[in-house]
Order: structure tokens, then sequence, then C-alpha cells
């Protein structure tokens, strides 16, 4: 469900849906932006405009690259951006007694009809330092969309990289289903990862409710439980089953399963590997093909996975065979996933040689039991015969880096550049409002981004421009691009006359993603020892970043 809107404002005639979440509201910030916001009011500066940029300084999990994500909720949230009343009753309430109260009547007057949001698009690949959203407006309310939109940005674009990662390492011909939901971080961090792995590569979720709000695919079938919890064949009341066309009853299915599994077991390409089966087993396979004869995968690992889950699958697979349908596959859910997917192609292979059935051997096999990135590299070494990886924990929890530590930093105000100075040379920012290119080479592979002050001329295809590190006077190159990217767009114009991008779909974002991370080197998205991606800007703005530095540096007294 959509949340209703906070007070929603009109864009060329059109409000927009407010954030999934409804909890994100104004008050979904930290307090200091309403201590700040005051202080500016009382100052007189709250109307000043500036210009923010949120980026991150480092690229997560050890890796070269960052999956954007997070900017349709971002603009959601600026579309409906307005305090009710009882929300002001309560900033009231948390700030000193000493505000006055016409700071709480400018509350009721705000919105983000003045403010102007520019930002690289969803799914994009993007490096450090390059502004992925720039924020213009009334330095007060810029100032209180800082949390919120940071909040928005930071998982979102941390987990849909961790689901490029694994889909980089999967490779492009598996199938990668979500399966975090019961070890998310809450209800939001759940569906959040649905959504944003979704938009990394990932197939499918197992996450219902994630389902319904984005059309993501569902995936599921059965647990150990519902294996567990048959006894015996005998437990099966409606036993009869109709062929896939309709022509015909199968009146006794659980004989027709029974008599398969004695020729599996009396086979003599398998040699004798099935001696007897667990019936419990059996009985849930069987009820569940009854239940799902053209959705049939079985979950074999409960007792034994050679001895009986794969026997067992077989037998009610082949019966499924006889009536036109066909079985989708097996889970394995423990165990030597490289050995245990081997030998069941192997077995799969064998009869459909032995009894005929067209494709058996191909039947799908997929592996869960808390795989990760590292999980799924052995396997390629090792060798196997999985098709679907069901990924949970590692995934959605990002367990390998918690966090992606994106900023928020003011670069300009009042058309005054504004840096940020600090002793690690990673945190000083890069002032004044930029205009940022991805500038390609002749295979068609990105070769490096630029960012450049906005009134200097853009970079040309087949012109030579020079892209210098922004804090390392050694490192700087010349470029001649064969195509030029601007990556920054309006989303969301204000009352401006710019025209405003459309927010794509969800599959038109994960479409662009997965042909973003063609469009990189190899070297930069490998998972050892990755290339680093350069992040230039343009010579000028080189000299004006340093110009700036030393002007706003405080000059030492050696005593």
């Amino acid at each position: 469900m959509e949340a209703k809107a906070n007070g929603a404002s009109e864009n060329a005639g059109r409000v927009m849906d407010g954030p999934t979440n409804p909890m994100v509201t104004p008050l979904l910030t930290d307090l200091y932006q309403f201590t700040m916001a005051y202080a500016y009011w009382q100052a007189g500066k709250h109307n000043e405009r500036a210009v923010f940029d949120l980026y991150f300084r480092k690229n997560p999990f050890g890796g070269e690259f960052t999956v954007f994500a997070g900017l349709e909720e971002c603009i959601k949230f600026i579309a409906n951006f307005k305090l009710t009343e009882e929300e002001i009753s309560f900033i009231r309430e948390s700030l000193p007694s000493s505000c006055e109260e016409g700071f709480f009547n400018y509350l009721r007057e705000i919105d983000c009809s003045d403010v102007e949001v520019y930002a690289i698009s969803e799914g994009t690949v993007v490096f450090p330092k390059v502004p992925l959203l720039r924020v213009e407006g009334p330095v007060a309310v810029v100032q209180l969309l800082e949390t919120p939109v940071l909040n928005l940005v930071n998982f979102a674009s941390l987990v849909a990289t961790n689901a490029a990662r694994h889909r980089l390492v999967a490779g492009k011909s598996k199938m990668l289903l979500e399966f975090g939901l019961r070890r998310a971080q809450g209800p939001d961090g759940a569906i959040g990862a649905s959504k944003y792995c979704y938009i990394g590569g990932f197939d499918a979720t197992s996450n219902v409710a994630a389902g319904r709000l984005f059309g993501i695919p569902l995936r599921g079938t059965h647990s150990h439980a519902f294996v567990s919890s048959f006894m015996s064949p005998d437990e099966i009341l409606e036993r009869s089953l109709c062929s896939s066309d309709g022509s015909r009853t199968c009146e006794e299915f659980v004989s027709v399963v029974q008599s398969w599994l004695t020729k599996i077991q009396w086979s003599k390409s398998l040699s004798g590997i099935f001696g007897e089966t667990n019936q419990s087993e059996l009985a849930a396979f069987i009820s569940y093909a009854l239940a799902f004869p053209n959705d049939f995968l079985a979950l074999v690992d409960t007792y034994d996975v050679i001895r009986s889950g794969i026997p067992n699958f077989c037998a009610v697979a082949l019966a499924l065979s006889d009536l036109g349908y066909k079985a989708v596959g097996i889970r394995l859910d423990s165990g030597d996933l490289a050995y245990l997917s081997s030998e069941a192609r192997k077995i799969f292979c064998t009869i459909e040689k032995e009894f005929g059935v067209p494709g058996f051997g191909k039947t799908s096999i997929t592996a869960s039991n808390d795989l990760n990135e590292e999980t799924l590299d052995a396997l390629n070494k090792q060798g196997h015969e999985v098709d679907c990886y069901g990924i949970g924990t590692y995934l959605v929890t990002c367990y390998a880096q918690p966090a992606l530590g994106c900023v928020f930093k003011l670069v300009e105000i009042n058309n005054q550049p504004r840096i940020k100075l600090s002793e690690d040379v990673s945190k000083v920012s890069i002032p004044c409002k930029k205009r940022c290119y991805r500038l390609y080479g002749k295979e068609g592979y990105s070769l490096v981004d630029i960012m450049i002050g906005e009134n200097e001329p853009c970079p040309k295809v087949g012109e030579r421009i020079l892209c210098r590190h922004p804090f390392n006077e050694s490192k700087r190159a010349y470029v001649v691009p064969q195509h030029v990217e601007e990556l920054l767009k309006c989303y969301w114009p204000g009352k401006s006359d710019k025209v405003r991008e459309e927010l794509p779909s969800l599959k038109d974002i994960r479409e662009h993603s997965i042909k973003q991370l063609e469009q990189m080197r190899p070297d930069h998205i490998r998972r050892l020892n990755p290339t680093p991606y350069k992040v230039s800007v343009s010579a000028r703005l080189y000299d004006f970043i340093h110009f700036l530095w030393l002007n706003e540096a405080p000059v030492g007294e050696l005593q």
C-alpha cells in the first residue's frame, strides 16, 4: 500500500504519491535540523539560496563500484513535504521554550515548491565524490531534507550494490531469489531489501508484501516443517489428479508414484543406489504435487538427499510426467552443495536416458542455506550443477558492511562557493554548483567521471579534455571521449519551469542497472583486486578548489 500524502505539493498540475513507508515524514530527521532551522530563521538567513551535494566517500564491500538507489522514494518524500499541525505541536514541545511563535508559523508555510533536485538516474553505477543528488533551495528547508534523504539513499544503495555483486559472482545465467524477509532488520529493512535487491539484479523474492507493493515476481514452495508434518502416504485422502490437458483423470496417483519409485530403485543404470526411502517425505511430496502439479519443486534434504529426497522427488516427477506435467525441480538447503547438485544432475540425466523422459536431465536445482559472495565463488571454483540460488541473511543485512556512509554537504550559498576542510583529505568537499559527466572510450566502456563548474563548457565528443584528480596534483590525464553522458538530471524542479525527468518503473530501473554494469570495464567490477575507477575534475575546477582551500584554511604562526 502507498502511504497517504502528508500534505501533497502539486507540480505541473500533478500530485505524486507519498513514500512507500508512512513513517517517512518531515519528523524522520535529527533534532539538530530543526534547531538549525530556528537559528537560520532567527538570523534572517532561512531563505538564502543554498546548494547541497549528497555523495559518498568510499565504495562498499571492498569493491570499486556502487549502484545508486533510493531516488524514487526521495522524490516522493520531497513532493509531499509538508508539516501537519500535530507535527508542529510536537516540534514546539521538543525545542526550548524560548523559541518564538513566529518560527512555528513559518513551519506551517514551508514545502518544497522552491526546491530543485538534480540527480543521477536510479540504478546507475556511481563512484565516490560524484554527487548522487544536488539539492537547491532555501537553506532552512534543504537542511530539513538532509537526514531523511540520506536515510532513503544509504541503505537502498548499499543493498542494491550487494545484490549486484552477488549477481556478478553467480553469472548471468543463474536465477537469483531473495529470501531475506525473516532475517532482515525489521519490516522496513525487509521491504526495502526486496525492492533494491531486485534493482541490483535479483529475479524474484519470497516477500509477498514486496510483491504486492512493487510488482516483483514471487517465488517459494515449502519448508522442512511441511515435509516432517506427514507420517505416511496413507494420510493422503484425495488421491486423484486430472491430466494437464484435462482429457483424463488418474484415480490413484499415489499408486503411480509408488510404482515409479520401485522402477527407480530397481534401475540397472542407477546400480542400486536407492534403497528404502522415507515414506513420510514421499507423502509430503505427493501432497504438494497434488496441490501444485504445474509448480512442483521439492525440498529434498529433510532426511537424506541422495538416499531419500532425490528418489522420492523423481518418483513424483515421473508420475506427473505421465499426466503431461513437468516438475520444476529440487531445492538443497544443507550439505555439500557442489557435490549434491552434481550427483542430482547425474541421476536426472540417467533417468531421462533410461526412461525416455525428454528434458528430465535439465530439471532445475536450487540451492539455499546461508549463501553469500564467498560461497558462490567457492561453488564456481569447485564445479556445481546449481541453476538457481536462494539468498537471504548475508544479502539483506549487508553482513559484510553495515552502512554506505553517504554525506550531505553545503557547496554553495547565495552564489558563494563553500568548502569543508579536514586533515583527512578524503573528507574535503568539492565546492560550488557542479555539472557531472561520464566520458566513454572507443571500446564503449566508461573511462572517467568528470565534474566541472556550472558555467564551464561541457565536454564534447572528439575534443581532448584534461581530467585532474581533485586533490593529487600529479594524477592527471587527457581524454578524448567517444561518447559524453551528462549524469545529473532535474527530477524535481519545484516551481521553476524546468522540465522534470519522469520517474521510471522499477523494472526499467533494474534493466538500467544491469546495462550499466555491462558498460563497465571488467577490471573495475571484478571481485578481487578491482581497478579503481577514475573520478576527476576539470583543470579550472581543480584550480578553484585549491584557491578556496588556501583562502579558507587558517595560517598558523610559529612562536
